[in-house]
């Protein structure tokens, strides 16, 4: 993958007149303000404080009734085709990647391991609604430095994508390390995979630093370590999951792309492992797994299909969200095709419809709820995720719904 050029450029220069009565640029000088890679530093130490994109030039020769001619010399094209050159001499150096996260269309719980977790069986899909997270080259070859645009984040080795990065130097011998931005846009707490998304975007840029020393089936395989989640975002985007959740069987997408859907969730989190403890395999449901996968590709998404087995303890753990759920159902009749929690909980899906019930805007009680409409997405084969850039799927984040 291409490194990114800088956005912006700075320029000093003089404009002036000449006896002929064209005006000249005089003394550019540049540099870039962002923009960091091999060979290119020598660009920032000139000037700082002028913004600006294009320099015009203009003659004026009324006197002698010459035609006026303006030219336009478009600076941040010129520097950013730079850059790209630069760059590509140089090696990769910096990379922006989504991270997008995914929903459970159903969740069925089969068994109890004997090792404690439990087998199931699930459509997992990935969403339009992501993170974008910038990873930089770092000078140092002991630490990697993460940062977040919101609070309560853990930036330390509990963070899964500081995991993911370690994960990889151990299996690859690699000694690179790196700056990680993740700018969040998917709560913490919601059953969407959100810091599953993360270690697996890691482990892919770990891998495009260092020249795809690992296959993308080494890359899914040693993810699992991480998370049983982790894997599925090696898959095309659209899976079949069993075990724990590593076993990954790719699937064409049964959905159609164009559907649309709205996330709610409540400013309460739900504890995956309270909501386990909860969970009671006697009075789940008995329906085959692949009848509803097959259900789901013949016919679509329907409430029937959208099984979650983890409802009744996540509505335990957390009981306003049972209410919430019930309050969607009615309020949205005739309005989405279905309405199920995710994973564990807490958001909850609307699909068919990118709007919220009118009670969310209306009543106190919600007014702290996430919401966010988004649609299916997939990805390339050996490319990784990108944002749809028609989707408008994250224009109702509230970012004061991240610190849990």
């Amino acid at each position: 993958m291409a490194a990114m050029a800088a956005s912006h450029f700075f320029c000093s220069r003089h404009i002036y007149s000449s006896g002929d009565g064209i005006s000249k640029i005089s003394n550019p000088r540049l540099c870039s303000s962002s923009y960091k890679s091999k060979g290119f530093s020598s660009f920032e130490k000139n000037c700082r404080n002028l913004r600006i994109h294009m320099v015009k030039a203009a003659s004026d020769d009324s006197k002698h009734g010459r035609k006026q001619v303006e030219l336009v010399y478009n600076l941040d094209e010129k520097l950013n085709r730079l850059a790209d050159e630069v760059d590509m001499n140089a090696g990769l150096s910096r990379l922006s990647l989504f991270s997008p996260c995914k929903i459970n269309v159903f969740l069925r719980i089969t068994s109890k391991r004997p090792d404690g977790y439990h087998d199931l069986a699930s459509l997992f899909h990935v969403i339009s609604l992501g993170d974008k997270i910038k990873f930089s080259l770092s000078p140092s070859k002991s630490i990697d430095r993460l940062s977040t645009n919101v609070p309560g984040i853990p930036l330390d080795e509990r963070n899964l994508i500081i995991k993911a990065l370690n994960l990889y130097r151990k299996k690859t011998g690699s000694d690179k390390f790196f700056w990680v931005h993740v700018d969040k846009k998917v709560p913490t707490g919601a059953g969407l995979g959100g810091g599953s998304s993360n270690a697996a975007t890691a482990l892919w840029a770990a891998n495009q630093f260092s020249g795809c020393l690992a296959t993308e089936k080494e890359l899914q395989e040693w993810s699992s370590e991480i998370g049983s989640d982790v894997p599925f975002f090696f898959s095309n985007g659209a899976a079949y999951c069993t075990g724990r959740g590593e076993v990954v069987q790719d699937i064409p997408s049964p959905v159609a792309f164009d559907m649309p859907m709205v996330l709610i969730k409540p400013p309460e989190a739900c504890s995956t492992a309270e909501v386990y403890k909860r969970f009671r395999l006697d009075i789940s449901s008995t329906v085959d797994p692949l009848t509803l996968l097959e259900k789901i590709s013949k016919n679509g998404i329907s409430q029937d299909v959208c099984v979650n087995d983890l409802e009744p303890p996540a509505f335990e753990v957390l009981p306003s969200l049972k209410r919430l759920k019930q309050r969607i159902v009615a309020a949205g009749r005739g309005k989405y095709d279905a309405v199920f929690m995710s994973g564990s909980g807490s958001t909850i899906v609307g699909v068919g419809s990118p709007d919220p019930p009118q009670f969310i805007y209306d009543e106190e009680d919600y007014k702290d709820v996430f919401l966010s409409e988004a649609k299916f997405i997939m990805r390339a084969n050996q490319q990784w995720y990108t944002e749809p850039s028609s989707s408008d799927a994250n224009a109702h984040a509230d970012v004061s719904s991240f610190a849990e």
